[in-house]
Parts: structure tokens; C-alpha cells; sequence
């Protein structure tokens, strides 16, 4: 329990203060209107020099489901079965003790056609990490996990713990062949003891939803669990499709490692 109240006060840290970290930035949104893509830190333009996405193309009324996990809270699998009922595929960033502790979920992840991904190995603010041998070792360890796991290579998506980056950092998971993957809409699901009502939760996603949506959720959330298939319900009401993030980045250099797909 105390580490798991220690990753969400990292966690908290991270999504509620967009500020200046050691020489990082906190990843942040700006609204506008309703059903417009909200403005980031920093221009698709700026982002994509590094092969790193908040958003993808204004033109596709498409979403892109991702979760962030540190451990596993009992919640998953049902979001899974959620996500196969709406044969929606989503990325699942996981810090890499995550991955060493549920293999089974990870492999169930892998054969439904979802992508797991780098969530680094321990959740530190990488901004912090200079070297590059260190902030490769953040992700070669969980790649290993991955691999003992699965049998097969990992797909090199990676989301900066707590959204913290730098120019620097973009370079380095850039260097190391790694799409660096932050969001475009999220909401305050991860507090285990501060769950968001059903309202609370089609409220926060459903109004702000846009074209080219990268959704953050976390699947240690119940509200999420509970709420997950009346949202992607309305989202294909809406006329809404979902992808996966191969197509975010206009590329499939991994597909074939990733099972039976959508």
C-alpha cells in the first residue's frame, strides 16, 4: 500500500503542475471551445521534430485510448473485456515492475491487440536524467521484462512518468528509436480513495472529446472500469472510430508482434 500511495502522489505531482521541474516541463492542456482540439505545451510541429504526438490529425474523427498503470488494482481485465466488446485498441503505458508482476494481463494485452507500452522502469522525472546510458537503462529494463514475458520485442512507445520532459529528453527517446507519446484529454481519475462519480466521469470526457483524441486514463481507476463502455458507446455515437497508436504516427514497424489487431 505505501508504494502505492507513494506512485500516486508522483503521479498527482505530475498531471496537476504544469510547471518547471529540475529542467523539465510538465505536460499541459489549454481548451478552447467545445469539440476543438485543445492547445499543448508545445505545437504538434514543435513535437514532431522528435517523433513525439499529443494529437493526431484535426481531420480524423478518430480517438486513441491509452492507460497509465504502476500496478495492477484488480481493474483491468474488466477494461478489457470492455475494450473487446468495442473491439477498440488502446496502449498501455506500464512502469516495468508492473509488467514483471502481471505477466498474464501483459500477454492477454498482447493476443487481444493492444500495444504495451514504456512507462519507464522505476517513474522517476527523467527530465532529471542527463545521461544517455541512464535513460536508456530506465527503458531497456522494461523492454527485457517485456520480452520474458511475451517472447517478442516491445514496441517503442514511450510516456515520460508524470508528463515531465525537456528538449533533451525528446532527443534521447528519439535517439533510442522510442515515439515519445503524451495526450490530449484526460481527467482526475487515479486517486484510489477519491474515485470520480459515473457523472463526474461523462462530464469531463465526453464534452472535450475531438479528432484526434490521445485519451489518458488509468486502468487502476474503478470509475473508469465502471464507466468505460458507456463512454466508448457515446463516442461511436458520435461518430467516433478508434485506432491504435501505429496509426497516430503513420507507421506499423511493429504490427506483426501485436497478435490478432483490429
Amino acid at each position: 500500500m505505501k508504494a502505492q500511495r507513494l506512485f500516486l502522489l508522483a503521479i498527482i505531482a505530475g498531471l496537476l503542475l504544469p510547471v518547471t521541474v529540475h529542467a523539465g516541463e510538465g505536460w499541459g492542456l489549454h481548451f478552447t471551445e467545445k469539440g476543438a482540439q485543445p492547445q499543448g505545451n508545445k505545437t504538434s510541429e514543435y513535437l514532431m521534430q522528435y517523433d513525439a504526438f499529443y494529437v493526431g490529425a484535426p481531420e480524423e474523427k478518430v480517438i486513441y485510448l491509452t492507460f497509465d498503470a504502476g500496478y495492477e488494482n484488480g481493474y483491468t481485465a474488466q477494461i478489457l473485456d470492455t475494450l473487446k466488446k468495442h473491439n477498440a485498441p488502446a496502449a498501455f503505458f506500464l512502469v516495468g515492475t508492473y509488467i514483471r508482476d502481471e505477466p498474464e494481463l501483459i500477454k492477454r494485452m498482447v493476443s487481444e491487440g493492444h500495444i504495451v507500452a514504456n512507462h519507464t522502469m522505476r517513474h522517476p522525472d527523467m527530465s532529471a536524467i542527463s545521461s544517455k546510458d541512464a535513460f536508456n537503462k530506465e527503458l531497456s529494463a522494461v523492454e527485457e521484462l517485456y520480452r520474458t514475458a511475451t517472447g517478442q520485442e516491445m514496441p517503442r512507445f514511450y510516456r515520460p512518468p508524470k508528463g515531465i520532459y525537456n528538449e533533451a529528453n525528446l532527443k534521447l527517446a528519439q535517439e533510442l528509436g522510442y515515439k515519445t507519446i503524451f495526450w490530449s484529454l484526460a481527467y482526475r481519475d487515479w486517486e484510489n480513495d477519491k474515485q470520480p462519480s459515473r457523472a463526474v466521469a461523462l462530464e469531463k470526457m465526453l464534452p472535450r472529446i475531438h479528432s484526434g483524441a490521445v485519451i489518458l486514463l488509468h486502468n487502476t481507476s474503478k470509475t473508469n472500469a465502471d464507466v468505460l463502455d458507456e463512454l466508448l458507446t457515446e463516442y461511436k455515437n458520435l461518430g467516433y472510430r478508434f485506432e491504435d497508436l501505429f496509426h497516430l504516427v503513420g507507421g506499423d514497424e511493429f504490427g506483426s508482434a501485436l497478435g490478432t489487431g483490429f
